[in-house]
């Protein structure tokens, strides 16, 4: 009997595991194994005291973006999926180009709207479904608002 027991809660275990998000680039590795890995970056970016970001975007067809943080002797520090919620809530009124570019990598778009003075960039993420992110720019190119919605094309019950 206490075999029949413990094989659920190992099959939990596994099951739990599995669950788990799996990151190919772990701290400490190299720039040159984090490129064998995940290839050449899509831009990279300096940082302050000499670290280095090297940024893998999915845009404009993707919703992901991971950003790979190197310390000056090119090893990693921490690398993590950014387009979330939780990631641009941090975006504030008055962020260049530069700094929305720096956290966030290239947009999906760059669009103007009628009712807005400014550029509008686009970005697609994921959340409980397929989302937009935008981040409205005035004139002098800083962030004046955001917003986010649905990407009615891949809706639930065929909506569009």
């Amino acid at each position: 009997m206490p075999m029949c027991k413990s094989v659920p809660a190992t099959v939990v275990g596994l099951l739990l595991a599995g669950c788990a998000v799996f990151s190919p680039v772990q701290p400490g590795m190299t720039r040159d194994q984090v490129q064998a890995r995940l290839g050449a970056p899509t831009a990279v970016v300096p940082l302050p005291g000499g670290e280095e970001r090297l940024q893998y975007s999915g845009q404009p067809l993707g919703q992901t973006a991971t950003m790979v943080d190197l310390d000056a002797s090119g090893h990693v520090l921490r690398d993590r999926q950014v387009l979330t919620a939780a990631d641009f809530a941090r975006i504030q009124p008055g962020w260049s180009r530069a700094d929305v570019l720096r956290e966030f990598g290239r947009p999906a778009k760059i669009d103007g709207v009628r009712s807005w003075d400014g550029d509008v960039w686009t970005y697609r993420w994921r959340a409980d479904g397929d989302m937009f992110y935008w981040v409205y720019f005035d004139p002098a190119g800083k962030v004046g608002r955001t917003q986010q919605g649905m990407e009615y094309f891949n809706a639930p019950n065929g909506r569009k």
